[in-house]
Formats: structure tokens, C-alpha cells, sequence
């Protein structure tokens, strides 16, 4: 019986991203995964992966344990100090019960020694997707970030850098699906039909009235994260 599958809640393919100072695993276990059917980044050290995470927003991620600049559980811890909670399975040619339980203390979710089943680690990274996945659906995060933006469905907050935003509740929805759409080019159209779909039948100059009062009220003071693309849309994505 085939496999399905895993797909983000939008339809999206699942995201990873593997880290790995071996040339030949990244590029190994990257093949495996574009095979599935997943989208995959790669790096080499723990700072390119925290820049990779910034920008790519993992679904699941393969840490190695020894890195050239920092350890994995150090990547790790990082990366939950950044409030980013995706599963990690940690990769490592140390197998021993302490560095499985340091590992796994860490924060880590999964761990796996070299050398290695490739089919048993998709078969563990599908796993800790679809726990991921479970976990969400149960309980949902109703707040969204992009880099150091912040949404809350819930309460209707917004902040950049830990500042509150004041926006209205047009602004808010715009909002909203320009960060549930992260490093991806908007359309005028695309953005008329989801945010004014059913009470609004004027031209796309709204578009760039309400990017504009947004922009004034995330971007200022920061380095921009809204920018229009020209003869495009408008895209949303992390300050560099």
C-alpha cells in the first residue's frame, strides 16, 4: 500500500531542513526527502541553519550533533529560545544512551545513529510530522509570526519586536494573509479576492492604500519586511 504523502494544513509541501557539516548526507537525505515530495533546504553550520530557519520556516528539521561552529543541542536550544517548537530528530555518529538522553533532554524529538537506515529515517521524520500536525489541529497556535512579527487571532494583537501595533480591522486581515503567506508574492487580485472577497468592488488602488498605512505601522523604526514587487504584488518576509 503506498504511503501518503504529508502536507502542511494550507495543501503545501512539507518543509525540512537538514543540517549537516557531510556534504554527502545533506545531499543524500535531501534526495530522499524531494523524492517524497517534501521542499528542502540544507546547511553545513549552525549559523547558516539559523539563518535558513529565518527565512525557509521549517516543518521538521535533521540536526547533527557535531557542527563546526556549534553543537546541535546548542543549534537546538537556540532555536527553542527563538520560540520555534518544529520536531527535531538529531543525526550523529555518537551512539551512546548519554548523548541519546542529552539529546533528547535538549528539546530533540527523535534521535538516530550513523550509520544509518534512510528509510527508516523518512519513515521517523514522516512520524514526526504527522504528530506535529495532530498536535496543532488539537491545539492550535492563534498566533503567527514572520521573523520578529507577531499576530494573534485570538486577541487581535499585533507587535514587532515585542511593540504593540495599533492597526484597524481592515489593516488586520490584510495582515494576516500577508503572514500566513511568509516570502511569497501577493497579487493585487489575489489579495482584493481574499481580504475585501465579498463587500468590496472597487479597483486594486485600495491594495495600495492599505499597504501603505501597513507599512508606516510595521516597517517603522525596523528594517522593512513588506515590499512590493514591481509588476507583481507585494510579498512579506523577515527583515534581512
Amino acid at each position: 500500500m503506498a504511503v501518503q504523502t504529508p502536507q502542511r494544513a494550507d495543501g503545501a509541501k512539507i518543509r525540512a531542513l537538514v543540517v549537516d557539516d557531510e556534504e554527502s548526507i545533506t545531499q543524500l537525505i535531501a534526495m530522499a526527502l524531494r523524492y517524497e515530495g517534501w521542499d528542502v533546504e540544507t546547511a553545513e553550520t549552525g549559523q547558516e541553519a539559523l539563518d535558513k530557519i529565518r527565512t525557509f520556516n521549517p516543518d521538521v528539521a535533521v540536526f547533527d550533533i557535531m557542527l563546526p561552529d556549534f553543537d546541535g543541542m546548542q543549534l537546538l536550544s537556540r532555536v527553542r529560545s527563538a520560540g520555534e517548537m518544529f520536531p527535531v530528530l538529531f543525526l550523529t555518529a555518537l551512539d551512546s544512551v548519554e548523548d541519546r538522553v542529552n539529546g533528547l533532554t535538549a528539546g530533540g524529538d527523535d534521535y538516530v545513529a550513523k550509520p544509518f537506515s534512510l528509510e527508516e529515517l523518512i519513515a521517523r521524520l514522516r512520524g514526526l510530522v504527522r504528530r506535529s500536525q495532530l498536535a496543532l489541529a488539537q491545539h492550535p497556535d492563534p498566533v503567527l509570526r514572520v521573523g520578529d512579527l507577531t499576530l494573534n487571532e485570538d486577541s487581535y494583537e499585533v507587535a514587532r519586536a515585542g511593540r504593540p501595533i495599533t492597526v484597524t480591522n481592515t489593516e488586520f486581515e490584510l495582515l494576516r494573509y500577508l503572514m500566513r503567506n511568509p516570502n511569497r508574492v501577493l497579487s493585487k487580485a489575489q489579495i482584493l479576492d481574499r481580504v475585501w472577497a465579498y463587500d468590496f468592488t472597487g479597483k486594486s488602488t485600495v491594495v495600495e492604500l492599505y499597504v501603505s498605512y501597513l507599512r508606516k505601522k510595521i516597517d517603522s523604526g525596523f528594517e522593512p519586511m513588506l515590499h512590493p514587487v514591481r509588476g507583481a504584488g507585494y510579498m512579506l518576509k523577515p527583515a534581512s
